[in-house]
This record gives C-alpha cells, structure tokens and sequence, in this order.
C-alpha cells in the first residue's frame, strides 16, 4: 500500500474545499498558498476566471529578512486587502487552501480584517475566561449522590446570582 503524504493530504483537502468555496464578483475567493519561506494570497473572481489582487513575500517591498513567518505573513495580508480594496472589492470569501486555519494562514486573514477586508467579521480572541457570575452549575451527575449534589451546587449558584443582582440595584 503506497503512503500518502502530507502534500497529498493538503491536496485531498484543499480539493474538498473548493467543491464549496466559489469567488463571485460581488465576493471574490482570497486564496492562500503557504510555502517553506514564503506566503502567498490572491483575490479570485471565480466567474470570470480573473484575478483582482495578489500580493506575496517574493515582492521585494513586503519581503522582510525571510517570508515564512507571522510577521510576513501580516504584511501580505494588510497588502492584499488594501489591493483589494483599491480595485472595489469590500468582502471576501476565504479559502485556506487546504491548510491549517493557524499560524501564518491566521495572521494573514486577520491582518486583511484589520485593513478593512470583511468589516462585519471581527477576529475572535483566542480564549476567553468568563466571570465567577457566569459560573455554570455542574451537569447532571449519574450517581445518585453526585445528584444531589449537583442539585445543591445549583441552588447554590443561583442564591449567589441573585444576591449580585440585588447588590447592583
């Protein structure tokens, strides 16, 4: 049995990516290529088979002292996105290209969000703690007595909560 590699992996996925990852003139496909040293990104109207920006780390304006980290990768995207933007196109739609929503591909899409590609989608932190407030009770436990006492953590939990929220009015 031959072995698959990695490459053929990112293939099979970037091909079942764009079996629904279509470019329209109204949003055209940003699609990346990410290489050992270097970056790529391309803004593709699908319909007409043209491309509309591209911008890369080869260029010697976006090159700094080496194309395959997040620092290139950021100055790609804030490049490509004001490209994109010079030629009217205000949204995107992304295709990964078969890699790893991480890294260099996510600091990419980031930077493009922050130069003013797709203004609705707002890059999501990574995580976030939520306060003592918002405390979920714990699940249902299946013992009996890890019933009652989820049973007494939630009476618990909702004293506490009203007594904060008597405290604020």
């Amino acid at each position: 049995m031959a072995q698959t590699t990695k490459a053929d992996i990112r293939r099979g996925v970037h091909s079942r990516i764009r079996k629904k990852v279509r470019g329209t003139a109204e949003r055209p496909r940003l699609a990346v290529f990410r290489s050992l040293n270097h970056i790529y990104a391309q803004v593709i109207d699908d319909d007409s088979g043209k491309t509309l920006a591209t911008a890369s780390t080869i260029e010697k304006s976006l090159a700094g002292s080496t194309g395959g980290n997040i620092e290139a990768a950021k100055r790609v995207g804030t490049a490509v996105a004001e490209r994109a933007k010079a030629g009217g196109v205000e949204n995107v739609v992304f295709d990964r290209g078969g890699y790893v929503y991480h890294g260099r591909v996510k600091a990419l899409l980031d930077a493009t969000r922050e130069a003013g590609l797709n203004k609705g989608e707002i890059a999501k932190p990574a995580k976030e703690s939520k306060p003592e407030a918002e405390v979920k009770p714990p699940k249902k436990a299946k013992a009996e007595g890890d019933a009652k006492a989820a049973k007494k953590a939630k009476v618990e939990t909702e004293a506490k909560q009203e007594e904060e929220k008597k405290d604020e009015e």
